[in-house]
């Protein structure tokens, strides 16, 4: 699904109110209602709502839920915050049918001194700005935020936190709603997926107005949502003649004294993911580890005895990945250098590899084209420096793949994938229990799976997140998210597979 920005999914709501063709205010009805249908199904008329709403359409917006929940039994108050102007279009139309209805209490907000006190089991409804904030909030909007956020009530943001922004909130961190609960519609906004503003959005749920879909279909994007149908389609369906030497053949670097956990779990992914062959290269000590933990792969011997400081000639292989447990010793970082100069075929490197071309950035420029890298947030930032929030650090990821035109998987809650051609994909599957050591070995081996079964970079790696973050879901369904452990991860990719072909 595409995501767009807030000025983009306001040319959508015009391209709308044109070509249905619908008017501004059937529009705005039509949205509230979504979040009255929300609110009735979850709240009970014995709960006051009390609906604080500015003098845009966001509050044209509050000002119409308001009349719907009325029209359903529901005691509501309205606070309009005045700031000495008339309403004008939609929400004046919306107070009007208020004052008409005659059932809400209206009232306005001039000054501090006309914020409202609150009873501890109303419910609070957050429409005083929407997505069309271009700077930070103050005066008598800031204090009434700051408000708001004191109390123990629940708030529910329409369409989005009044305060925050839908992409860049640099330096926009003092005055934003704290919701419990976002319904923003058509689109999630793309500040939703960082990390930092989980503070603000609370749980969101996206809500469908009936945005034109040629419209949607025309308005070009960076930014998608991965979801399933996205996947399925790059899924390749098996032909009933393939064998072991047509679904590829890996090769996974990875283990050193201490950390042959990782190749183990790396390896079993890599199997999991369908791929033919799998050769994993480990240093001497590992041997028995492997052979006894993962029978099915054949092991490539290091001659050193505790860590990566070789690798066997790479024709035979169709991807190779490098780094789970590699460690960073002085003859590992000659021998990942010495890789990336002699492969041929993408790479996905993970962990010690990645850490070792931080400290040696003038190897990028080596990377094979296609590459794929798989950072956790410590380790992007080590690769390309220190950002203020998420938003600068898609951007930077976004300009890293193109300049070295490689995949950059940043792995966190909503993964985010970039492409060489700078598009860039959320990923909408996971869980906080897959936030277990292992986890992301566990990914590496997927990836490489996928690639050396001649999937393209590009779909490898998003195939290959959303398949991981399934497996940590039916796992976390089973074992609970506090219980859920790496190897977890891996027995439930059988299921995700199944899940996506039925």
């Amino acid at each position: 699904m595409k995501l767009f920005t807030t000025k983009q999914i306001a040319q959508l709501d015009q391209y709308t109110i044109s070509h249905e063709p619908v008017d501004d205010i059937d529009l705005m009805e039509r949205a509230s209602l979504q979040i009255t249908s929300w609110i009735i199904q979850r709240f009970s008329t014995e709960q006051r709502m009390v609906i604080f709403a500015g003098p845009g359409n966001n509050g044209g917006d509050a000002l119409a839920i308001a009349r719907q929940l009325a029209e359903f039994d529901f005691s509501c108050e309205v606070y309009l915050v005045d700031f000495g102007k008339e309403l004008k279009g939609s929400p004046a139309t919306n107070w009007q049918r208020l004052e008409e209805q005659g059932r809400v209490k209206l009232s306005r907000i001039r000054e501090v001194k006309d914020i409202p006190n609150l009873q501890d089991d109303d419910v609070v409804l957050d429409g005083l700005f929407g997505s069309g904030l271009s700077r930070p909030l103050e005066g008598l909007p800031a204090a009434l935020v700051n408000f708001m956020n004191q109390t123990t009530n629940t708030i529910i943001a329409i369409d989005i936190p009044s305060g925050l922004m839908g992409e860049d909130n640099s330096g926009n961190t003092d005055h934003i709603i704290r919701a419990d609960f976002t319904l923003t519609f058509q689109f999630p906004k793309i500040s939703f997926l960082f990390a930092e503003n989980e503070q603000y959005v609370g749980e969101w749920t996206v809500l469908p107005i009936g945005l034109h879909p040629d419209g949607i279909e025309k308005e070009e994007s960076l930014y998608h949502w991965l979801e399933r149908e996205e996947v399925q389609e790059m899924i390749p369906v098996r032909s009933k003649f393939e064998h072991k030497g047509t679904l590829g053949h890996a090769l996974l670097i990875a283990g050193s004294f201490g950390k042959m956990g990782a190749a183990v779990l790396s390896s079993k992914a890599c199997l999991r993911a369908g791929v033919g062959l799998l050769t994993t290269h480990i240093p001497r000590l590992g041997y028995s580890i492997l052979q006894t933990a993962v029978p099915e792969a054949m092991a490539s011997v290091d001659q050193h005895d505790s860590v990566f400081t070789e690798f066997p000639k790479l024709e035979p292989y169709s991807a190779i990945g490098v780094g789970p447990g590699l460690d960073q010793k002085h003859n590992t970082r000659k021998a990942l250098c010495a890789l990336l100069e002699s492969a041929k075929v993408p790479l996905v490197i993970d962990a010690d590899a990645l850490n070792i071309l931080s400290a040696q950035k003038e190897w990028l420029d080596k990377l094979p084209a296609g590459s794929i890298l798989t950072p956790h947030p410590g380790e992007f930032r080590r690769l390309v420096g220190d950002t203020e929030n998420s938003y600068q650090s898609i951007q930077k990821q976004l300009e890293f793949s193109k300049k070295y035109r490689c995949v950059v998987v940043l792995k966190g809650a909503c993964t985010s994938v970039s492409l060489p051609d700078g598009r860039l994909f959320f990923n909408s599957t996971g869980n906080p229990g897959m936030a277990t050591a292992g986890s992301g070995d566990v990914l590496t081996g997927v990836i490489l799976g996928l690639l050396a079964q001649g999937m393209s970079p590009e779909e490898a790696a998003l195939t290959g997140v959303f398949i991981h973050g399934l497996a940590g879901d039916v796992a976390a369904q089973k074992r609970s998210e506090f219980s859920l452990i790496a190897g977890d991860i891996v027995e439930e990719m059988g299921e995700a597979f199944r899940k996506m072909m039925n």
